[in-house]
């Protein structure tokens, strides 16, 4: 089938290149717009307690003040707040209510509760329309709330800054494209410097680039969008970054796969049409395979418990599926039009193959000695997966996702430490009666004080009607609950499960309890993670499976192909958290890093194995043995290999220079997954242990010939004449 792509792709070449500028155009003009979504709560299932919580809250309590943004003041030389200063704070607060700031509903001013217990620090609240929360309105009340005021306080003395849910999206949208920036030229530099050394050739190197960025970026962005409007899907805004490298870091890797075997087909003596062909045709079942196990991976996400990676896991796969489809025919048009000697100048020795290469001698050594080289290779694997077991969740989403130094992030750490731990964003427990009654005090305050005596709990307000936090109607009492440890905390979400059990068991009969806030939220996270490991990752490993089985028609290789990637996937946290938590001295790893490590270093990471494995197949079936095989496949696919691998970890390597510490151990854990998925399985591991199978691997379905030389079947060159079966 791909042979005849090959040759429909050489001989249409012109029209495959318009008709893909044409979709592309027309679905970029077409696509909707889509809105980055940056609420934790948003992401989780209506059955979970936080958003039950949450949907009881705006049920009892519709005109309840929340804060969407936090005023901070104190004064510039780090004195206490005096009477002075009092009167520049009301000043201020008066001058930004007089603004009346679009969708800033109320401003609350600075009172004696409301200052820290050093004197310090004071707090103004401010409640922003909840409807504007996913507009851009909702940000732009946070900046002009940071501009108008700093320009009221300058000259007082006082120090302004603006914390908050508003102001941390504000600064998240800025340090995303930061990171956009940093992540689109850092890779762009490493694609066109790589490969072009690796070819040593000018036009080889950008070749990769403007079709996966000037191509395929934009049309998988455009179904992407189309995608999250029809099944009304959640936009996470590190979709962007990771988007920017899967579809450049995989439409590299399918480049190299086609341009290795090209110049291979040149430099065996054929035409430039017949060669583009005949490399469609002995890659292209391995481009489709290895795109298709990463987009199955990516769409198994669909079934996840979290928005962010139910919308996450489709695009990618969206992104995938059409940076594969622009790799098996636009990619090979291009080489078509182009004269072989333009692709591949200024070099000069392109057509001869280099004797003695260092991949000859690592396959020589592979086929020698399979048993050795498969012992060391495992053992490193399982040796990192081993320090994986000390692998610890952390859930500072907002927090990790941006450098410390942003204001909302200075704000936040300065509330922890000038109030307590668990002021700047408490919890909230809501007892309602289910049978219409009201609440008695007496009720209210032994509840309450069954709240605080649980162990992490620093304080509890218990409603009344001084507070306004009963319901109009009497029958929903709103307990404010202050933790002693920072909300994203493990310590935290612990108290908050304690928290729920006293609340469930303390409730009188007729009435429930239910736990919100963002703590409560980060437990029913963890709770949707570890759905999701069991879920999930079983699911994809058996697609895989499902899918390496019919490409290779064997029932051995696919489960030692992912038993290899397993260790990989291991090996990979292991080495992240030696590094981050046990060297670095971090509290723990951000939660969702194991599905990152899954979604590349598992998924993209096969794309190695089975063109490793694709090639192995292929010698053995052209009658060598299954040593020979290895050998033959280590030097011919090892440099292909190689380059892939180096340039895709280099790329995920620039997430380490965004600046925050989600990104940081993000840049680290792929980019160090994605070696050892190329230069420690694919390399070693996976030929190795086809060689020690031998026959057996390719079982039932014999797909090396059976070791009777029997070769492929002859294939027809671009121009209709067969190519020699012993040609390679």
């Amino acid at each position: 089938m791909f042979h005849r792509i090959g040759q429909f792709v050489v001989r249409r070449a012109w029209w495959v290149i318009a008709a893909w500028v044409v979709a592309m155009i027309a679905i970029v003009a077409t696509a909707p717009k889509v809105t980055s979504q940056t609420d934790e709560s948003a992401f989780l299932p209506k059955h979970y307690e936080s958003i039950q919580a949450a949907q009881l809250q705006e049920q009892a309590f519709p005109s309840s003040f929340t804060p969407s943004a936090l005023l901070l003041f104190e004064r510039n030389d780090g004195q206490k707040l005096t009477a002075d200063d009092q009167s520049s704070m009301d000043k201020v607060i008066k001058g930004l209510t007089d603004e009346h700031i679009p969708a800033v509903e109320q401003i609350v001013p600075v009172n004696e509760k409301a200052k820290s217990a050093d004197g310090k620090y004071a707090l103004s609240m401010v409640a922003i329309d909840k409807a504007k929360m996913q507009t851009t309105e909702f940000t732009d009340a946070a900046k002009k709330l940071r501009s108008e005021g700093t320009k009221l306080a300058d000259g007082t003395g006082l120090k302004f800054q603006v914390g908050g849910a508003a102001a941390s999206s504000l600064d998240q949208q800025d340090a995303s494209g930061a990171t956009d920036a940093i992540v689109m030229f850092g890779s762009l530099l490493l694609v066109i410097l790589i490969v072009g050394i690796i070819f040593r050739s000018i036009l080889a190197g950008i070749l990769p680039v403007i079709l996966s960025l000037a191509i395929a970026m934009p049309t998988a962005n455009g179904l992407i969008a189309d995608a999250i409007k029809l099944f009304d899907l959640k936009s996470s805004p590190m979709t962007s970054a990771i988007l920017i490298i899967v579809v450049l870091g995989v439409g590299t890797d399918y480049f190299l796969f086609l341009a290795f075997r090209y110049r291979e087909r040149l430099r065996t003596g054929e035409d430039r049409k017949t060669a583009v062909a005949n490399a469609v045709g002995r890659v292209g079942e391995a481009i489709a395979s290895a795109a298709g196990a990463v987009a199955v991976a990516f769409a198994v996400l669909i079934l996840s418990s979290l928005g962010m990676f139910t919308a996450l896991g489709p695009a990618l796969a969206i992104a995938v599926i059409a940076t594969a489809l622009v790799s098996l025919t636009l990619a090979p048009a291009v080489l078509a039009v182009l004269p072989s000697k333009a692709v591949f100048w200024p070099g000069k020795k392109w057509m001869q193959e280099p004797r003695n290469a260092r991949f000859a001698a690592l396959g020589r050594m592979t086929g020698k000695k399979p048993g050795l080289v498969a012992l060391v290779s495992g053992g490193v694997l399982v040796v990192l997966a081993l320090a994986g077991i000390n692998y610890n969740g952390t859930y500072d989403l907002a927090g990790s996702s941006m450098p410390k130094n942003k204001e909302s992030m200075v704000v936040q750490d300065k509330l922890m430490t000038a109030f307590s731990a668990g002021a700047a964003d408490p919890s909230h427990v809501y007892l309602a009666t289910t049978n219409g009654a009201k609440l008695s005090d007496a009720t209210l305050k032994e509840f309450g004080g069954k709240l605080g005596a649980v162990e992490g709990v620093a304080g509890v307000v218990t409603p009344s009607a001084e507070n306004k936090a009963i319901s109009a109607d009497g029958t929903t009492g709103d307990f404010t609950v202050m933790l002693k440890d920072t909300p994203a905390s493990n310590k935290a979400i612990d108290t908050i499960e304690k928290v729920r059990d006293t609340a469930h068991a303390a409730a009188p009969a007729d009435s429930k309890a239910l736990v919100g806030g963002i703590t409560s939220v980060y437990k029913d996270i963890n709770t949707a993670m570890v759905h999701d490991y069991k879920l999930v990752f079983p699911i994809a490993a058996l697609l895989i499976m499902i899918i390496l089985g019919l490409q290779l028609r064997s029932v051995v290789a696919p489960w030692y192909l992912m038993a290899s990637v397993g260790l990989g996937f291991g090996g990979t946290l292991g080495a992240t958290t030696l590094v981050f938590q046990n060297i670095k001295g971090e509290a723990g790893l951000m939660f969702m890093l194991p599905i990152f490590i899954y979604l590349f270093v598992v998924a993209i990471g096969t794309d190695y194995n089975i063109l490793i494995i694709a090639r192995l197949r292929e010698e053995a079936r052209e009658g060598r043995s299954p040593r020979e095989a290895a050998r033959e496949a280590v030097k011919h696919g090892g440099p292909t290999v190689a380059a892939a691998g180096f340039i895709l970890a280099a790329s995920f390597a620039t997430f380490m220079f965004a600046g925050n510490v989600l990104f940081m151990e993000l840049g680290f854990s792929l980019a160090f997954g994605i070696v050892l998925a190329a230069f420690v399985m694919a390399m070693f591991f996976t030929p190795s242990l086809t060689a020690l199978l031998g026959h057996r691997a390719w079982w039932p379905g014999h797909g090396d010939g059976g070791g009777h030389g029997t070769g492929p079947a002859p294939v027809a060159g671009a121009h209709g004449v067969p190519e020699p079966a012993g040609r390679r």
